[in-house]
């Protein structure tokens, strides 16, 4: 990273907790330094803004004020407050690595950097960001808002996930991170990213930092960071069978390990290339041992990190069960009315199957 001008690193530090101390955001995990309120926190942040964590935070912490209480708890009960926040795996990863601490770390957080990233859920830069603003210990947090900054700041023209720019910006954020208010600082910064240095039109005019900033120096600052080549999501097209009997549906349990693990979802299949969903509904009927002409109800598309999803919607009520109609192995699925429905931790793909039926009706 080349630059005409450099400046000290502890400058950065300086202004940004005057800056911090007058424009810092106050959230509910501001307002502890429990540990584990952080650790909640930070793993709920991974991902997910702000404004969507707070309600789910407040509500988690409600139900497991602490780890005895998480780690009692069964991986089912975790998954459904999570329900809706998305990135599933962090919630079977937060209630293992309660487990874990309960079993060997003596019911409390470790504060020590390998420790912390030996937990299931916590890599480097949540590590660091537990580090710093639990134990107030100089650690380097490197989130998505302090990459950009950084970018910003020396002004990286590379892309930002390069191997070579990872390492620098590993190295910068080491080298910012004061020994003392730590627990400030790495507040201080991902407030800068969140609120100021954002990706589009970044607030420059009320920046810290903008006499330091090289980018800003240079002009650059809104092509940084430079976009990475976008790959192409695939669509999956899925059928879902809403299925009623005695006015319940049937609802099933996914597998505790893979996407979206431990969530309830309506019997469904993915179409294979060139099948028509007709044709899908029929053999998933048949798997399930039931017969009848199912009529289609709608589509619902849903997004995920790496596909998109089309599920064609198909109702069928059916007669009270004989006894060749067998519905899949009991605990994984279950009868329930529509009001049973509304509690249920469906993924989110197939809440909006459950909104079709409701509107449907």
């Amino acid at each position: 990273m080349n630059h005409h001008r450099s400046f000290e690193a502890a400058q950065v530090a300086l202004r940004l907790l005057a800056w911090y101390a007058d424009c810092g955001r106050d959230l509910p995990w501001r307002r502890t330094r429990d540990p584990y309120c952080i650790w909640i926190s930070e793993i709920m942040l991974q991902q997910t803004g702000v404004t969507a964590v707070i309600p789910y935070y407040e509500r988690f912490l409600r139900r497991f004020p602490d780890l005895r209480t998480l780690a009692g708890a069964s991986v089912d009960e975790v998954i459904a407050l999570w329900a809706g926040l998305g990135y599933y795996s962090r919630a079977r990863n937060l209630h293992a690595a309660a487990c874990r601490i309960m079993a060997e770390g003596g019911g409390r957080l470790p504060e020590d950097l390998k420790a912390l990233q030996a937990l299931p859920g916590i890599g480097r830069s949540t590590a660091g960001a537990i580090l710093s603003i639990a134990f107030n210990r100089k650690a380097p947090i490197l989130d998505g808002n302090v990459r950009r900054v950084l970018i910003r700041l020396y002004a990286v023209e590379q892309p930002p996930r390069a191997a070579t720019v990872e390492k620098e910006l590993w190295r910068r954020a080491e080298e910012l991170t004061p020994e003392d208010r730590a627990h400030d600082y790495a507040q201080a910064i991902m407030d800068l990213g969140a609120t100021v240095c954002i990706p589009r039109q970044p607030r420059c005019a009320e920046c810290p930092l903008v006499s330091l900033c090289l980018a800003h120096d240079r002009g650059i600052v809104a092509q940084l960071p430079r976009r990475q080549p976008r790959k192409t999501v695939p669509l999956v097209h899925q059928v879902a069978l809403l299925l009623e009997r005695d006015g319940k549906l049937l609802v099933r349990k996914r597998p505790l390990q893979g996407m979206l693990a431990g969530l309830w979802e309506f019997p469904c299949r993915t179409q294979e290339t060139g099948q028509q969903a007709a044709s899908a509904v029929q053999a998933l009927l048949r798997g399930q041992g039931w017969r009848g002409e199912p009529r289609e109800l709608g589509r619902v598309r849903h997004a995920y990190s790496h596909f998109r999803l089309e599920v064609t919607v198909f109702y069928l009520a059916t007669e009270p069960a004989c006894e060749e109609q067998l519905v899949a192995e009991a605990g994984q699925s279950l009868w329930l009315s529509r009001t049973g429905l509304e509690a249920l931790a469906l993924h989110g793909a197939h809440k909006k199957v459950r909104e079709l039926l409701a509107g449907s009706s």
